[in-house]
């Protein structure tokens, strides 16, 4: 099966600035109430606590070498879109606040709606041929040559790197990272199923 028939150019481009859109958001939502997640994305939300650098450009760094893991892997078009989502992702979360704010968020809302936005902008960025590195990257490369769905494979390296921030972070709100991340990883798990969508590299 071939996607190239089923989308456009066009709609590959509008796709993925909507995914990375709708992921930023959801990153936004886990910033404010100070939770993590797993992946390069967790990683450095975490380490953004630390050092003088935004999460926009750790989160880049981080996934430079997964995007040369997926020009090898998946080819140069699969790996050009995503450093274009993965750029857009570290762009547009660094700029959020200049045209939103919160004052206060519950840590329980922002870990179900960070980790449904997250989950829902990925799996529309995976449909069009693109990821957004990172460890994504990687559970895509398990479903592609061991049947292994990406949302288990992400799931599982994301409760990984949860239970490793286990000494910066509070319990309660250790604890409101880790549902956000399962919230995000059963949304793939549900809905990107190699069975029922192929995805062309």
């Amino acid at each position: 099966m071939n996607l190239t028939a089923r989308h456009t150019s066009l709609e590959d481009v509008i796709a993925i600035l909507s995914g990375t859109f709708i992921v930023a958001q959801g990153v936004f939502f886990l910033q404010q109430a100070g939770l993590l997640t797993g992946g390069t994305t967790g990683l450095a939300l975490l380490l953004n606590q630390f050092v003088d650098l935004s999460f926009g450009t750790l989160y880049f760094l981080f996934n430079l070498p997964f995007y040369v893991m997926a020009w090898q892997r998946f080819g140069r078009q699969f790996a050009l879109r995503s450093v274009f989502a993965g750029a857009m992702v570290a762009i547009i979360t660094d700029n959020i606040g200049h045209v939103f704010s919160v004052d206060w968020l519950s840590p329980v809302y922002c870990a179900l709606i960070g980790g449904l936005l997250m989950g829902v902008g990925m799996l529309m960025i995976f449909r069009h041929n693109a990821s957004l590195g990172g460890f994504n990257v990687l559970a895509l490369f398990c479903q592609e040559k061991f049947g292994v769905r990406a949302g288990n494979v992400q799931m599982g390296i994301d409760l990984s790197i949860l239970l490793a921030s286990f000494f910066f972070v509070s319990p309660w709100l250790l604890a409101c990272s880790a549902m956000g991340a399962f919230v995000l990883n059963l949304v793939l798990t549900m809905n990107h199923r190699p069975d029922r969508y192929v995805v062309c590299y």
